[in-house]
């Protein structure tokens, strides 16, 4: 396999789970990647971390002559997407970008949209998820936020 071939294994569009972890930090596994987890203390940590764990994942695959399965297609319409969702968040997180908005004069909302939209795009995400996980990895990304 060339350079070019790895590159788009690794480039493929899969799903990235991000959750808190019961002892603080945060989990992030690749259900599509059966064992590609793990754990770290930032959500900034736990992506970069899951990014690694998938490289990882799909390197000792390709040593090991396993198949590397494509990212699970979702029959989902974009229509079913209402724009909402509720979302979990430490207390101190919640109360820091609260603050942040009303030191920027915008809404809470608007606040963290904007900082979604930045992450996306800083981490070269495209619209639809896509994560990198593996096994060899012990990071986790924790995403839960709460309005």
């Amino acid at each position: 396999m060339n350079s070019q071939d790895f590159e788009q294994l690794i480039q493929r569009p899969y799903r990235i789970e991000i959750y808190p972890a019961e002892e603080g930090g945060y989990v992030a596994t690749i259900p599509d990647l059966p064992g590609c987890i793990t754990q770290g203390e930032t959500p900034e940590e736990t992506l970069q971390r899951i990014t690694d764990a998938k490289t990882a994942w799909i390197l000792i695959a390709l040593e090991q002559s396993i198949d590397i399965p494509m990212p699970s297609t979702h029959s989902v319409s974009s229509s079913v997407y209402s724009g909402k969702l509720n979302v979990r968040m430490p207390k101190s997180l919640h109360q820091a970008l609260a603050q942040e908005a009303q030191k920027e004069g915008v809404s809470l909302n608007h606040l963290i949209v904007y900082r979604l939209t930045q992450s996306l795009h800083h981490n070269g995400v495209p619209r639809q998820s896509q994560g990198p996980s593996s096994s060899h990895s012990r990071s986790l990304h924790k995403s839960n936020h709460h309005e």
